[in-house]
């Protein structure tokens, strides 16, 4: 009877440590997604696009992310950070294009993301143009017309 229990109590033991070994296997992964949309333009909005802001031929310093949510009639436009860290001049930028004169901008200094910001749907013949900035490194991009 002892060796049951005793067996019992070192597969679950082993048990334990094989989820905790998956556990710190797997921790390193969140990583990976770093700079991913954040949902920060709220429930409901889908992305449709995003743009990133180059540091180097090869490095992502952050994206910008432009969702759409159809309850509310509205584009959102968030700039992520690939990395967040110490606080340092983001922005985005986000506008009907030909250009109108009250784009929707969010700057400052951010350890994450700037934003969100929130047009409403342009009238016909209108596009959107979106734009992101950290430290020096700026991007912009234009489309989704209706």
């Amino acid at each position: 009877m002892k060796s049951i229990r005793r067996k019992a109590a070192t597969a679950g033991a082993l048990a334990v440590l094989a989820l905790g070994g998956t556990l710190a296997a797997t921790a390193p992964a969140s990583a990976a997604t770093a700079g991913a949309y954040n949902g920060a333009c709220g429930a409901g909005y889908e992305v449709f696009t995003s743009t990133p802001v180059m540091s180097s031929q090869r490095t992502v310093a952050a994206t910008t992310y432009v969702a759409y949510s159809s309850a509310d009639r509205q584009w959102c436009a968030v700039t992520v950070r690939s990395k967040p860290g110490a606080r340092v001049f983001m922005e985005v930028t986000l506008d009907t294009w030909p250009t109108s004169t009250t784009p929707a901008r969010d700057a400052g200094s951010y350890t994450a993301f700037a934003g969100p910001v929130y047009k409403d749907l342009p009238e016909p013949g209108r596009c959107m143009a979106w734009s992101g900035s950290i430290d020096l490194y700026y991007n912009s991009d234009r489309g989704l017309c209706p």
